[in-house]
Protein backbone atom coordinates (compact mmCIF):
# COMPACT_ATOMS: atom_id res chain seq x y z
CA UNK A 1 0.00 0.00 0.00
CA UNK A 2 1.42 3.41 -1.11
CA UNK A 3 1.87 6.75 1.48
CA UNK A 4 -1.27 7.94 -0.25
CA UNK A 5 -3.45 5.29 0.50
CA UNK A 6 -2.61 4.29 3.84
CA UNK A 7 -5.58 3.79 6.06
CA UNK A 8 -6.39 6.30 8.34
CA UNK A 9 -5.25 5.99 11.92
CA UNK A 10 -7.52 5.50 14.70
CA UNK A 11 -7.81 8.29 17.23
CA UNK A 12 -6.09 7.44 20.70
CA UNK A 13 -8.50 5.93 23.12
CA UNK A 14 -9.21 8.20 26.41
CA UNK A 15 -10.93 8.14 29.84
CA UNK A 16 -14.48 8.02 30.09
CA UNK A 17 -15.47 11.10 30.73
CA UNK A 18 -16.17 12.27 34.52
CA UNK A 19 -13.28 9.36 35.06
CA UNK A 20 -9.67 9.86 35.41
CA UNK A 21 -6.22 8.25 35.89
CA UNK A 22 -4.19 8.84 39.08
CA UNK A 23 -0.58 8.71 38.30
CA UNK A 24 2.28 7.90 40.78
CA UNK A 25 2.85 11.13 41.50
CA UNK A 26 -0.96 11.72 42.38
CA UNK A 27 -1.83 8.51 44.49
CA UNK A 28 1.14 9.20 46.60
CA UNK A 29 -1.07 11.90 48.51
CA UNK A 30 -4.03 9.36 48.48
CA UNK A 31 -2.10 6.89 49.75
CA UNK A 32 -1.34 9.39 52.69
CA UNK A 33 -4.62 10.12 53.26
CA UNK A 34 -5.66 6.68 53.52
CA UNK A 35 -2.90 5.51 55.76
CA UNK A 36 -4.03 8.16 58.29
CA UNK A 37 -7.60 7.07 57.94
CA UNK A 38 -6.88 3.45 58.42
CA UNK A 39 -4.63 4.04 61.48
CA UNK A 40 -6.59 6.56 63.19
CA UNK A 41 -10.45 4.26 62.92
CA UNK A 42 -8.16 1.73 64.20
CA UNK A 43 -7.42 3.75 66.79
CA UNK A 44 -11.32 3.59 67.99
CA UNK A 45 -11.95 0.70 67.33
CA UNK A 46 -13.12 0.63 63.39
CA UNK A 47 -12.51 -2.43 61.46
CA UNK A 48 -12.70 -2.27 57.54
CA UNK A 49 -15.78 -3.74 55.37
CA UNK A 50 -15.80 -4.06 51.23
CA UNK A 51 -19.24 -4.16 50.00
CA UNK A 52 -19.45 -4.70 46.12
CA UNK A 53 -19.56 -1.94 43.80
CA UNK A 54 -22.82 -3.90 42.37
CA UNK A 55 -25.73 -3.60 44.34
CA UNK A 56 -29.56 -4.17 43.33
CA UNK A 57 -31.61 -0.77 42.70
CA UNK A 58 -34.32 -1.61 45.16
CA UNK A 59 -31.33 -1.48 48.12
CA UNK A 60 -30.88 2.61 46.96
CA UNK A 61 -34.96 3.31 46.10
CA UNK A 62 -35.92 1.83 49.33
CA UNK A 63 -32.84 3.26 51.81
CA UNK A 64 -31.71 6.46 49.66
CA UNK A 65 -34.95 7.77 48.85
CA UNK A 66 -37.25 7.63 45.65
CA UNK A 67 -37.28 11.05 45.67
CA UNK A 68 -33.75 12.18 46.16
CA UNK A 69 -31.23 13.29 43.31
CA UNK A 70 -29.34 10.60 43.35
CA UNK A 71 -32.16 7.76 43.05
CA UNK A 72 -34.23 9.91 40.30
CA UNK A 73 -31.41 11.50 38.05
CA UNK A 74 -28.16 10.00 39.00
CA UNK A 75 -27.78 6.31 39.58
CA UNK A 76 -26.02 3.79 36.94
CA UNK A 77 -28.96 1.21 36.75
CA UNK A 78 -29.09 -0.99 33.72
CA UNK A 79 -31.26 -4.47 33.78
CA UNK A 80 -29.33 -7.54 34.02
CA UNK A 81 -30.38 -10.96 32.08
CA UNK A 82 -29.44 -13.38 34.92
CA UNK A 83 -30.06 -17.37 34.22
CA UNK A 84 -32.64 -19.04 36.45
CA UNK A 85 -31.23 -20.94 38.94
CA UNK A 86 -29.97 -24.73 37.90
CA UNK A 87 -30.93 -23.22 34.16
CA UNK A 88 -27.63 -24.40 32.14
CA UNK A 89 -28.57 -21.77 28.85
CA UNK A 90 -30.38 -18.78 28.40
CA UNK A 91 -34.20 -18.75 27.88
CA UNK A 92 -37.41 -18.13 28.71
CA UNK A 93 -36.51 -19.12 32.61
CA UNK A 94 -33.85 -16.50 32.22
CA UNK A 95 -34.91 -12.95 34.42
CA UNK A 96 -34.03 -9.51 34.39
CA UNK A 97 -32.60 -7.92 37.45
CA UNK A 98 -31.73 -3.86 37.92
CA UNK A 99 -28.82 -3.62 39.19
CA UNK A 100 -26.77 -0.08 40.13
CA UNK A 101 -23.53 0.90 40.63
CA UNK A 102 -23.74 2.08 44.04
CA UNK A 103 -23.82 5.77 44.47
CA UNK A 104 -23.16 5.70 48.06
CA UNK A 105 -22.10 3.25 50.41
CA UNK A 106 -23.99 3.23 53.53
CA UNK A 107 -27.11 1.45 52.15
CA UNK A 108 -24.45 -1.48 50.97
CA UNK A 109 -22.75 -1.31 54.46
CA UNK A 110 -26.39 -1.26 56.27
CA UNK A 111 -27.26 -4.12 53.32
CA UNK A 112 -24.33 -6.29 54.52
CA UNK A 113 -24.91 -5.76 58.66
CA UNK A 114 -27.86 -7.42 58.11
CA UNK A 115 -27.74 -9.99 55.33
CA UNK A 116 -24.49 -11.38 57.76
CA UNK A 117 -26.77 -11.10 60.44
CA UNK A 118 -24.70 -9.27 62.53
CA UNK A 119 -27.04 -8.07 65.10
CA UNK A 120 -27.24 -11.16 66.41
CA UNK A 121 -24.29 -10.81 68.56
CA UNK A 122 -25.73 -8.04 70.22
CA UNK A 123 -22.72 -5.91 69.83
CA UNK A 124 -21.98 -2.43 68.68
CA UNK A 125 -20.36 -2.72 65.40
CA UNK A 126 -18.13 -0.18 64.22
CA UNK A 127 -17.34 -0.49 60.64
CA UNK A 128 -15.06 1.42 57.67
CA UNK A 129 -14.80 1.90 53.75
CA UNK A 130 -12.78 3.31 51.33
CA UNK A 131 -13.36 2.79 47.56
CA UNK A 132 -15.13 3.99 44.45
CA UNK A 133 -18.87 5.63 44.43
CA UNK A 134 -20.47 5.87 41.31
CA UNK A 135 -22.69 9.15 39.80
CA UNK A 136 -24.50 10.20 36.45
CA UNK A 137 -23.84 13.91 37.21
CA UNK A 138 -22.01 16.64 35.25
CA UNK A 139 -18.62 16.61 36.07
CA UNK A 140 -16.81 19.30 37.21
CA UNK A 141 -14.01 20.17 39.87
CA UNK A 142 -13.92 18.10 42.49
CA UNK A 143 -16.53 15.66 41.42
CA UNK A 144 -16.47 12.85 39.09
CA UNK A 145 -19.16 9.88 38.03
CA UNK A 146 -16.47 7.80 39.08
CA UNK A 147 -15.04 9.08 42.76
CA UNK A 148 -13.77 8.01 45.68
CA UNK A 149 -14.44 8.08 49.54
CA UNK A 150 -13.92 7.26 52.62
CA UNK A 151 -16.42 6.54 55.43
CA UNK A 152 -17.53 5.00 58.54
CA UNK A 153 -20.72 3.62 60.22
CA UNK A 154 -21.82 3.20 64.09
CA UNK A 155 -24.27 0.69 63.66
CA UNK A 156 -25.92 -1.91 66.53
CA UNK A 157 -28.71 -3.09 68.40
CA UNK A 158 -30.50 -0.23 70.80
CA UNK A 159 -28.96 -2.39 73.72
CA UNK A 160 -25.63 -1.85 72.69
CA UNK A 161 -25.78 2.00 73.29
CA UNK A 162 -25.59 2.68 69.14
CA UNK A 163 -28.58 5.05 70.02
CA UNK A 164 -26.29 7.12 72.32
CA UNK A 165 -25.92 10.91 71.68
CA UNK A 166 -22.31 9.75 72.93
CA UNK A 167 -21.71 7.93 69.44
CA UNK A 168 -22.57 11.01 67.34
CA UNK A 169 -20.23 13.26 69.23
CA UNK A 170 -17.45 10.23 69.31
CA UNK A 171 -17.37 10.32 65.12
CA UNK A 172 -17.56 13.98 65.21
CA UNK A 173 -14.34 14.23 67.31
CA UNK A 174 -12.92 10.99 65.37
CA UNK A 175 -13.37 13.83 62.51
CA UNK A 176 -11.43 16.72 63.31
CA UNK A 177 -8.77 14.64 65.05
CA UNK A 178 -8.74 13.16 61.11
CA UNK A 179 -8.63 16.86 59.28
CA UNK A 180 -5.83 17.66 62.38
CA UNK A 181 -3.95 14.81 61.68
CA UNK A 182 -3.92 15.36 57.89
CA UNK A 183 -3.33 19.35 58.27
CA UNK A 184 -6.20 20.80 57.32
CA UNK A 185 -6.83 24.40 58.06
CA UNK A 186 -9.78 26.30 58.64
CA UNK A 187 -11.82 23.46 59.05
CA UNK A 188 -15.75 24.37 60.22
CA UNK A 189 -18.17 21.70 61.64
CA UNK A 190 -21.59 22.48 61.14
CA UNK A 191 -24.10 20.83 62.94
CA UNK A 192 -28.16 20.71 63.31
CA UNK A 193 -30.45 17.84 64.33
CA UNK A 194 -33.66 16.67 61.84
CA UNK A 195 -35.35 15.04 64.98
CA UNK A 196 -37.02 11.58 64.85
CA UNK A 197 -38.95 10.31 62.05
CA UNK A 198 -42.47 11.48 63.17
CA UNK A 199 -40.62 15.06 64.04
CA UNK A 200 -39.80 14.95 60.37
CA UNK A 201 -43.18 13.84 59.48
CA UNK A 202 -44.81 16.60 61.03
CA UNK A 203 -42.46 19.60 59.60
CA UNK A 204 -42.66 18.50 56.65
CA UNK A 205 -46.58 19.01 56.22
CA UNK A 206 -45.51 22.43 57.80
CA UNK A 207 -43.13 23.05 55.59
CA UNK A 208 -45.80 21.81 52.59
CA UNK A 209 -47.71 24.56 53.71
CA UNK A 210 -45.22 27.50 53.80
CA UNK A 211 -43.65 26.65 50.22
CA UNK A 212 -47.29 26.68 48.51
CA UNK A 213 -47.30 30.31 48.20
CA UNK A 214 -43.81 30.36 46.96
CA UNK A 215 -43.96 27.62 44.84
CA UNK A 216 -43.65 29.11 41.83
CA UNK A 217 -40.76 31.39 42.15
CA UNK A 218 -38.62 28.20 43.27
CA UNK A 219 -36.29 26.58 40.58
CA UNK A 220 -38.16 23.65 38.72
CA UNK A 221 -36.38 20.99 41.06
CA UNK A 222 -37.39 22.66 44.09
CA UNK A 223 -41.29 22.93 42.73
CA UNK A 224 -41.26 19.19 42.29
CA UNK A 225 -39.66 18.90 45.82
CA UNK A 226 -42.38 21.41 47.20
CA UNK A 227 -44.84 18.62 46.39
CA UNK A 228 -43.47 14.92 46.44
CA UNK A 229 -40.61 15.51 49.16
CA UNK A 230 -40.71 19.36 51.28
CA UNK A 231 -37.74 18.80 53.29
CA UNK A 232 -35.60 18.38 50.31
CA UNK A 233 -36.27 21.94 49.56
CA UNK A 234 -33.77 23.28 52.67
CA UNK A 235 -30.96 20.91 50.37
CA UNK A 236 -31.41 23.18 47.09
CA UNK A 237 -27.91 25.38 46.40
CA UNK A 238 -29.26 27.35 43.90
CA UNK A 239 -28.40 30.82 44.80
CA UNK A 240 -31.42 32.51 43.31
CA UNK A 241 -33.66 29.69 45.94
CA UNK A 242 -31.78 30.72 49.05
CA UNK A 243 -33.41 33.86 50.12
CA UNK A 244 -37.14 32.22 49.68
CA UNK A 245 -35.00 29.19 51.42
CA UNK A 246 -33.85 31.67 54.39
CA UNK A 247 -37.62 32.81 55.42
CA UNK A 248 -39.00 28.80 55.45
CA UNK A 249 -40.28 27.32 58.81
CA UNK A 250 -36.44 26.19 60.65
CA UNK A 251 -36.99 22.07 61.53
CA UNK A 252 -35.02 22.87 65.26
CA UNK A 253 -38.92 24.37 66.15
CA UNK A 254 -40.50 22.03 64.90
CA UNK A 255 -38.60 18.46 67.05
CA UNK A 256 -39.79 16.75 69.90
CA UNK A 257 -38.08 17.51 73.43
CA UNK A 258 -36.11 14.00 73.20
CA UNK A 259 -34.69 14.52 69.96
CA UNK A 260 -34.11 18.23 71.31
CA UNK A 261 -32.22 16.48 74.80
CA UNK A 262 -30.51 13.93 72.58
CA UNK A 263 -29.11 16.82 70.70
CA UNK A 264 -27.97 19.06 73.49
CA UNK A 265 -26.11 15.78 74.76
CA UNK A 266 -24.27 15.65 71.56
CA UNK A 267 -23.38 19.07 71.94
CA UNK A 268 -22.48 19.13 75.32
CA UNK A 269 -20.00 16.35 74.79
CA UNK A 270 -18.29 18.18 71.73
CA UNK A 271 -17.95 21.10 73.93
CA UNK A 272 -16.29 18.97 76.82
CA UNK A 273 -14.23 17.77 74.21
CA UNK A 274 -13.36 20.79 72.51
CA UNK A 275 -14.33 20.29 69.24
CA UNK A 276 -15.55 23.42 67.61
CA UNK A 277 -19.35 23.65 66.05
CA UNK A 278 -21.43 26.11 64.25
CA UNK A 279 -25.73 25.56 64.24
CA UNK A 280 -26.78 25.68 61.08
CA UNK A 281 -30.59 25.54 61.51
CA UNK A 282 -31.09 24.25 57.29
CA UNK A 283 -28.50 21.45 57.38
CA UNK A 284 -31.13 18.19 56.12
CA UNK A 285 -28.41 16.27 54.04
CA UNK A 286 -29.37 15.25 50.89
CA UNK A 287 -30.92 11.71 51.85
CA UNK A 288 -34.05 10.44 53.32
CA UNK A 289 -32.77 7.68 56.04
CA UNK A 290 -31.48 10.94 58.17
CA UNK A 291 -32.94 11.16 61.75
CA UNK A 292 -31.72 13.60 64.41
CA UNK A 293 -27.92 14.69 64.53
CA UNK A 294 -26.72 16.03 60.35
CA UNK A 295 -23.08 17.31 59.96
CA UNK A 296 -20.80 18.54 57.51
CA UNK A 297 -17.39 20.24 57.57
CA UNK A 298 -16.38 22.35 55.32
CA UNK A 299 -13.32 24.33 54.28
CA UNK A 300 -12.11 27.45 53.30
CA UNK A 301 -9.30 26.68 50.66
CA UNK A 302 -9.51 24.52 47.51
CA UNK A 303 -13.36 23.63 46.72
CA UNK A 304 -14.60 27.41 46.10
CA UNK A 305 -18.30 28.04 46.59
CA UNK A 306 -19.25 24.23 46.67
CA UNK A 307 -16.99 23.67 50.23
CA UNK A 308 -18.48 20.89 52.02
CA UNK A 309 -15.41 18.25 52.44
CA UNK A 310 -17.80 15.73 54.25
CA UNK A 311 -20.67 14.99 56.04
CA UNK A 312 -23.02 12.44 57.70
CA UNK A 313 -25.56 12.31 60.19
CA UNK A 314 -27.48 9.57 62.41
CA UNK A 315 -30.37 6.82 60.24
CA UNK A 316 -32.52 5.34 63.40
CA UNK A 317 -34.59 3.55 61.25
CA UNK A 318 -32.75 2.55 57.79
CA UNK A 319 -32.05 -1.22 59.64
CA UNK A 320 -36.00 -1.46 59.04
CA UNK A 321 -36.39 0.18 55.88
CA UNK A 322 -34.16 -2.23 54.26
CA UNK A 323 -35.94 -5.32 55.86
CA UNK A 324 -33.84 -5.88 58.70
CA UNK A 325 -33.52 -5.56 62.96
CA UNK A 326 -33.93 -2.47 64.50
CA UNK A 327 -30.30 -1.17 64.82
CA UNK A 328 -29.87 2.42 65.05
CA UNK A 329 -26.83 4.10 63.51
CA UNK A 330 -24.76 7.08 62.50
CA UNK A 331 -22.24 7.33 59.57
CA UNK A 332 -20.39 9.85 57.71
CA UNK A 333 -18.95 9.97 54.22
CA UNK A 334 -15.53 12.26 52.99
CA UNK A 335 -15.85 13.21 49.90
CA UNK A 336 -12.32 11.93 49.15
CA UNK A 337 -11.43 13.37 45.92
CA UNK A 338 -12.17 16.80 47.49
CA UNK A 339 -10.47 16.19 50.11
CA UNK A 340 -7.06 15.81 47.94
CA UNK A 341 -7.83 18.80 46.23
CA UNK A 342 -8.22 20.97 49.70
CA UNK A 343 -4.66 19.77 50.58
CA UNK A 344 -3.16 19.87 47.44
CA UNK A 345 -4.23 23.67 47.52
CA UNK A 346 -2.90 24.21 50.67
CA UNK A 347 0.41 22.59 49.63
CA UNK A 348 0.62 25.26 46.91
CA UNK A 349 0.09 27.68 49.26
CA UNK A 350 2.75 26.37 51.77
CA UNK A 351 4.86 26.07 48.46
CA UNK A 352 4.50 29.86 47.17
CA UNK A 353 7.87 31.10 49.08
CA UNK A 354 9.36 28.26 48.13
CA UNK A 355 9.07 28.49 44.13
CA UNK A 356 8.15 24.50 44.10
CA UNK A 357 6.21 22.17 45.85
CA UNK A 358 8.33 19.46 48.08
CA UNK A 359 8.80 16.18 46.08
CA UNK A 360 9.53 12.92 47.90
CA UNK A 361 12.91 11.37 47.05
CA UNK A 362 13.99 7.76 46.86
CA UNK A 363 17.11 6.63 49.55
CA UNK A 364 19.61 5.67 46.88
CA UNK A 365 20.35 5.24 43.51
CA UNK A 366 22.65 2.94 42.23
CA UNK A 367 24.96 3.34 39.55
CA UNK A 368 26.83 0.63 37.82
CA UNK A 369 29.58 2.13 36.17
CA UNK A 370 30.10 -0.28 33.29
CA UNK A 371 27.22 -2.77 31.74
CA UNK A 372 29.36 -5.57 33.46
CA UNK A 373 28.13 -4.29 37.30
CA UNK A 374 24.18 -4.74 36.12
CA UNK A 375 23.73 -7.74 37.94
CA UNK A 376 25.81 -6.68 40.74
CA UNK A 377 23.78 -3.72 40.92
CA UNK A 378 20.31 -5.42 41.14
CA UNK A 379 21.58 -7.67 43.66
CA UNK A 380 22.41 -5.11 45.60
CA UNK A 381 19.43 -3.50 45.39
CA UNK A 382 17.36 -6.61 45.80
CA UNK A 383 19.51 -6.59 49.66
CA UNK A 384 18.87 -3.16 50.20
CA UNK A 385 15.32 -2.99 49.42
CA UNK A 386 14.77 -5.83 51.54
CA UNK A 387 15.90 -3.79 54.54
CA UNK A 388 12.96 -1.73 53.51
CA UNK A 389 15.18 1.14 51.99
CA UNK A 390 13.56 2.69 48.67
CA UNK A 391 15.94 2.02 45.80
CA UNK A 392 16.35 3.13 42.39
CA UNK A 393 19.42 0.77 39.78
CA UNK A 394 20.77 2.58 37.25
CA UNK A 395 21.98 0.94 33.60
CA UNK A 396 25.57 0.64 33.43
CA UNK A 397 25.17 2.08 29.63
CA UNK A 398 24.94 5.52 31.11
CA UNK A 399 27.85 7.91 31.74
CA UNK A 400 29.32 8.48 35.30
CA UNK A 401 27.67 12.57 34.33
CA UNK A 402 24.35 11.25 33.25
CA UNK A 403 24.12 9.04 36.81
CA UNK A 404 24.49 11.96 38.42
CA UNK A 405 22.18 13.94 36.71
CA UNK A 406 19.59 11.25 37.12
CA UNK A 407 20.00 10.52 40.45
CA UNK A 408 20.02 14.14 41.91
CA UNK A 409 16.20 13.85 40.57
CA UNK A 410 15.27 11.14 41.98
CA UNK A 411 17.70 10.08 45.51
CA UNK A 412 18.92 11.30 48.43
CA UNK A 413 22.34 9.38 47.78
CA UNK A 414 23.94 7.76 44.59
CA UNK A 415 25.70 4.60 45.47
CA UNK A 416 28.65 4.20 42.83
CA UNK A 417 29.10 0.57 41.54
CA UNK A 418 32.36 -0.26 39.27
CA UNK A 419 34.55 -3.27 39.16
CA UNK A 420 36.62 -1.59 42.09
CA UNK A 421 33.64 -2.04 44.36
CA UNK A 422 32.28 -4.96 42.95
CA UNK A 423 35.06 -6.55 43.98
CA UNK A 424 35.91 -5.21 47.54
CA UNK A 425 32.16 -4.63 48.70
CA UNK A 426 32.96 -1.38 49.40
CA UNK A 427 31.20 1.47 48.19
CA UNK A 428 31.42 5.13 47.04
CA UNK A 429 28.49 6.78 48.44
CA UNK A 430 27.24 10.86 47.80
CA UNK A 431 24.74 12.49 49.79
CA UNK A 432 22.89 15.44 47.49
CA UNK A 433 22.45 17.13 50.42
CA UNK A 434 25.44 18.67 51.69
CA UNK A 435 28.13 16.90 49.03
CA UNK A 436 30.15 14.70 51.13
CA UNK A 437 30.90 11.42 49.53
CA UNK A 438 32.03 8.72 52.08
CA UNK A 439 33.62 5.24 51.30
CA UNK A 440 31.30 2.48 53.20
CA UNK A 441 31.53 -1.26 53.54
CA UNK A 442 28.12 -3.62 52.16
CA UNK A 443 27.16 -4.78 55.26
CA UNK A 444 27.11 -1.38 56.63
CA UNK A 445 25.33 0.17 53.80
CA UNK A 446 21.79 0.08 54.95
CA UNK A 447 22.61 0.70 58.28
CA UNK A 448 24.56 3.80 56.61
CA UNK A 449 21.99 4.82 54.43
CA UNK A 450 19.09 4.66 57.15
CA UNK A 451 21.42 6.67 59.45
CA UNK A 452 22.01 9.37 56.61
CA UNK A 453 18.14 9.58 55.84
CA UNK A 454 17.07 9.92 59.48
CA UNK A 455 19.29 12.89 60.17
CA UNK A 456 19.03 14.78 56.51
CA UNK A 457 15.34 15.45 55.25
CA UNK A 458 12.87 13.75 53.86
CA UNK A 459 12.00 16.28 50.94
CA UNK A 460 14.01 18.65 48.42
CA UNK A 461 12.74 21.56 46.99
Amino acid sequence: MTDSKKAPARPALKAVRGTRDLLPDQTRLWNHVETTARNLFARYGFGEIRTPVLEVTELFARGVGEETDIVSKEMFTWEDRTRAAGEGARGPESKAQSLTLRPENTAGVVRAYIEHQMANSGALRKLYYIGPQFRRERPQRGRYRQFWQIGAEVIGPPSSGSESPLRDAEILEMLASFLDDLGVRGWRLELNSVGSSQDRVRYNEVLRAALQPIRSRLCADCQRRAETNPLRVLDCKVPEDQVLIGALPRIADHISADSQAHFDAVRAALEACGVPYHLNPRLVRGLDYYTRTTFEFTVTTGLGTQNALLGGGRYDGLSEMLGGPRSPGIGFAIGEDRLILTLQAQQEEDAKGSGAAPRELLDAYIAPLTPAQNPAALSLARELRSASLRIEVGDGSFKLRKSFEIADGLARHIVLLGEDEANSEIYTVKAFANGEQTRIPRAKLAEALRGLQSSSTNFVQ
